[in-house]
């Protein structure tokens, strides 16, 4: 019998329709304010997808993997993306609370579901806050050798990056500025992610409307020098360049009006980035063939051998820029996640305290920017990215099934935005989630296994009794 109400308890889960928008009880202590508007969401979306994608994976695929055809990765990418990004987006619409996938698989899958979810999402997103950093860190001492500027060596990198490093100084305190920013309230902080995507987007135009003009067709014969299979390994590798309206849709809490604003806002950012990065490909890759493309700097290089090198300043500037707002929208993601863990006694009460003024999470804003600076500051950007990836893609497969379980079990819920093609769409996003789960390295299913029996000592030890739901008479345990 007790073996029983654990199984049942595992699958608790809080129905729908009672979802309050509000913290416990009206807690004003633990609400958020709702001040994003539909064109602020958006740009958040698009900061969180526009990045690294345009100004490395680019160069580094075309290169080595998939040559012109690059542009389809990121077709194929933005269409098994765009399958998840509908699952999202009929959710968002659905339950306009903080927590994204969490709070949807909590809901529709039961609480277990929701937590590992949860769980896994706190380590990917702050990790791949402090690898964005990284990486913006690179760029950073690239334009201060430009200058003619040095710096002591030993805050150029982590341990064990180059000679005499030991700390990548940059790379941690610009976490803590992010950080920083997040806690000056959801209003302010999102004015100054919108000024700065803005700014990006015209960096990538520019760079698309001035190398239109020096494309060389014949750069793009052969099409597929890697063979058509070069172009869906290529796809594996860039479809971390066209997710981040999952981090973005954490902010529904946030929205003025997230049952009309948060789908259109989703949809809006992958289209705008899609259209982005395709039109970018062909220009990279037209104006310098695929086998002379610097994997690492592919713009820049491909910008100087038309005689437009002064452009190569612009470019990594727009890359900072770019990048910036990664950091931003991940930041945001994580933070909401852990917010909304600890407001339904996942974890605890005190990390759901919001600033009294700003109603914002500042404690674990804080928290996570630390643990982000000292992941960027102390480790190699390489072992630093294989603490992300696989949660994300299962939070992807866990939203995309509870979409088709929760149109098949609550058809009549009142939805702002339903998911086209059910259940066909959804599904090709859990397919093609998993199979991207394949291309992982070993390294990584370790990292996966120890921080998911961490959660389940957390769990069982201390969430499956603290939780909302376990003090709620009556819970749906799914199991009519």
């Amino acid at each position: 019998m007790a073996r029983l109400r654990v199984g049942e308890s595992v699958l608790r889960r809080k129905p729908i329709e009672h979802i309050d928008e509000k913290g416990p009880a009206g807690d004003v202590a633990t609400q958020l304010t709702r001040t994003l508007g539909l064109w602020q969401l958006t740009a958040i979306g698009v900061g969180g997808i526009i990045g690294a994608g345009i100004f490395t994976l680019a160069g580094t695929v075309a290169n080595g993997t998939a040559g012109p055809a690059v542009l389809l990765s990121f077709l194929i990418a933005g269409v098994a993306s765009a399958a998840a990004a509908f699952s999202y987006a009929e959710f968002a619409g659905l339950i306009p609370k903080a927590g994204s996938a969490y709070t949807y698989g909590y809901a529709v899958l039961g609480e277990l579901v929701g937590w590992f979810i949860g769980w896994d999402l706190l380590l990917e997103y702050t990790a791949i806050v402090a690898v964005v950093a990284i990486g913006i860190s690179g760029y950073f001492s690239f334009l201060l050798g430009e200058m003619g500027l040095e710096v002591p060596k030993w805050m150029l990198g982590a341990p064990g990056t180059g000679d005499g490093h030991k700390v990548d100084l940059f790379a941690a305190l610009l976490c803590l500025l992010v950080a920083y920013l997040l806690t000056l309230g959801i209003k302010n902080a999102a004015r100054f992610e919108t000024v700065v995507v803005v700014l990006k987007v015209l960096v990538v135009l520019l760079v698309i409307g001035v190398g239109v003009f020096h494309i060389n067709t014949a750069n793009y014969n052969p099409f597929f020098p890697f063979g058509i299979s070069g172009a869906f390994t290529g796809a594996a590798t860039v479809f971390f360049a066209v997710f981040g309206y999952d981090a973005m849709s954490t902010a529904a809490e946030e929205s003025k009006d997230a049952q009309r604003h948060m789908p259109k806002a989703i949809l809006y950012s992958l289209a705008i980035s899609m259209v982005l990065y395709v039109a970018a490909c062909l220009v990279l890759t037209g104006m310098q063939s695929y086998e002379d493309i610097d994997p690492e700097s592919g713009f820049s290089t491909a910008f100087k051998s038309v005689g437009l090198g002064g452009l190569a300043d612009v470019i990594a500037v727009g890359a900072i820029i770019g990048i910036l707002t990664v950091m931003f929208t991940f930041m945001l993601g994580v933070t909401r996640v852990w917010f909304s863990m600890s407001r339904d006694g996942l974890l605890p009460k005190w990390f759901a305290k919001t600033h009294p003024t700003r109603h914002v999470p500042t404690r674990v804003t804080w928290i996570v920017g630390a643990a982000s600076a000292l992941i960027a500051g102390f480790l190699p950007i390489g072992e630093a990215a294989e603490l992300t990836n696989i949660g994300i893609l299962l939070a992807f497969v866990v939203v995309c099934i509870a979409v088709i379980v929760l149109r098949y079990k609550q058809p009549d819920l009142p939805r702002t935005f339903r998911t086209p093609g059910m259940p066909f769409v959804p599904a090709l996003g859990v397919v093609f989630s998993i199979w991207l789960i394949t291309f992982l390295q070993w390294q990584t299913w370790v990292r996966f296994v120890v921080w998911f029996l961490v959660g389940l000592v957390i769990y069982f030890g201390y969430s499956y009794r603290k939780s909302n739901m376990a003090k709620t008479p009556g819970t749906d345990t799914g199991t009519s």
